[in-house]
């Protein structure tokens, strides 16, 4: 299987996506359906970056669908049930039975990655499996845990009008997507959309679609304009946003991946995730949480903030995440140093913490964190301004893989890594390198958490 740009890679996309849109569950894009160009032959195709919602069912995280009065659909979704399995499904025109029906076998749990998939129908086709393609990262899917295929020169219900069908996109996900391509009457390939690096040969790079042919029914959503984020860039109708909003548009991108929480590293008390993996509800007991990458050198730079709470700890971990030790006040693994704005803005140093009171407990203010892994020290900014400077990592910190982490009791906290950022920001500062989106400047020599500063760093 070929893999996405990873955290640490060197790559660099020869065609660069700018934007994605960020959905949580309850938000989607929708279109009434025009009449297509063909019934038999179609291309979809779109890059797709998980995060964990409260989504827990086979047709959950719909990537595509086309939903029909008399309740038939033609759907692409990724399951948020424990299979994560991609489930693509076909009803026929008079909504009596499924056409066809596709179960791979890989599963998808990889809430740091972007995924390339793309389905390619062609009924014509004189051999079977091949009315329906399956796609991810450049690579056909053969294997399956059931499949079944289309007739010769059936219909494809998502480019049919026959019950008056309405298109949506990201209906039930929880995630980003990026360059969502549909191509009504062409039966591309995936190299149309991609290309493997030809240095790393594993790797699967983006492509620019626009000179496709679209189509009647084609569109290419690009998330360029936040002000319409449904805007076809095709030139073709604009989709209806729902509960999407300016702030739902990120940089977080396959050729620029940002830092977000990592649901699967929690070792115990699993909080609940949204916002793209950047707010984390924890109850009440310690919730300890961690972010997606890892850094041994480097100078990094995010901002949190705290909604509600009861108690919080921010800092930086090792790769193992562990509960929160009350009674003998120290933190495991959970902030080898870390920052508490409810508890008065004290240190904790190991098993040991500080008395000094940092400045305010606001629990509304923004918290910038600054990790020097070139120094082995981190500094605190409260609203912009530095509260703690140059404190030292412990020696268990220095020493090995650190990322962004945090133990939280009964608390709302929102992050932003510079991707895509779960609070409002009502400024706009980049790092020296023209990446994130920050409420306050990012300090000098300090850089946001994504693949493109990675590579160039050594994180």
């Amino acid at each position: 299987m070929a893999i996405i740009i990873p955290a640490n890679s060197a790559v660099t996309a020869a065609y660069d996506v700018e934007n994605s849109c960020r959905f949580n569950d309850g938000d989607y894009l929708s279109r009434t359906l025009g009449t297509p160009s063909s019934l038999t032959t179609s291309t979809f195709s779109c890059w797709v970056k998980l995060a964990k919602g409260t989504a827990t069912g086979q047709y959950d995280n719909k990537l595509f669908q086309a939903q029909g009065t008399g309740g038939c659909a033609g759907v692409l979704s990724i399951g948020g049930d424990t299979a994560a399995k991609i489930y693509l499904d076909q009803h026929n025109t008079a909504c009596t039975a499924t056409e066809a029906a596709y179960r791979p076998t890989q599963a998808l749990r990889d809430y740091s990655a972007w995924y390339h998939i793309m389905v390619t129908t062609n009924t014509g086709s004189g051999t079977a499996a091949d009315r329906m393609i399956l796609y991810v990262n450049g690579v056909r899917v053969t294997a399956y845990d059931s499949q079944t295929t289309f007739d010769a020169d059936d219909t494809v219900y998502w480019n049919s009008t026959a019950q008056s069908q309405v298109h949506y996109i990201g209906k039930d996900f929880d995630g980003y997507l990026a360059e969502v391509v549909f191509c009504d009457g062409q039966a591309y390939g995936p190299t149309d959309f991609g290309e493997f690096d030809s240095n790393s040969p594993t790797i699967w790079k983006p492509k620019d679609p626009s000179e496709l042919t679209f189509g009647n029914n084609g569109f290419y959503l690009d998330f360029k304009d936040s002000s319409n984020l449904g805007n076809d860039a095709n030139g073709g109708t604009d989709w209806a946003e729902n509960n999407i909003a300016a702030a739902d548009q990120a940089t977080d991108t396959p050729t620029n991946n940002f830092c977000t929480l990592n649901p699967l590293a929690i070792a115990v008390n699993q909080p609940t995730f949204s916002q793209g993996n950047c707010q984390s509800v924890a109850g009440g007991d310690w919730y300890p949480n961690r972010g997606t990458f890892g850094v041994t050198a480097g100078k990094w730079f995010w901002e949190v903030k705290v909604t509600t709470s009861g108690g919080n700890f921010h800092g930086v971990a090792g790769e193992q995440v562990n509960h929160y030790d009350d009674g003998g006040r120290t933190f495991a693994e959970v902030g080898h140093t870390a920052y508490t704005k409810d508890g008065g803005g004290e240190m904790q140093y190991g098993a040991d913490e500080t008395t000094a009171n940092y400045g305010s407990t606001d629990p509304n203010d923004i918290t910038g964190i600054a990790l020097n892994m070139d120094d082995k020290e981190i500094s605190i900014y409260d609203n912009g301004s530095i509260i703690v400077t140059d404190f030292a990592l412990d020696d268990a910190a220095a020493t090995t893989t650190v990322f962004p982490a945090a133990a939280e009791w009964n608390a709302t906290v929102q992050y932003n890594f510079g991707g895509c950022s779960a609070f409002t920001v009502s400024s706009a500062n980049q790092d020296a390198n023209g990446y994130g989106n920050f409420e306050y400047a990012v300090p000098s020599g300090y850089y946001a958490l994504c693949t493109k500063n990675l590579a160039e760093f050594g994180g």
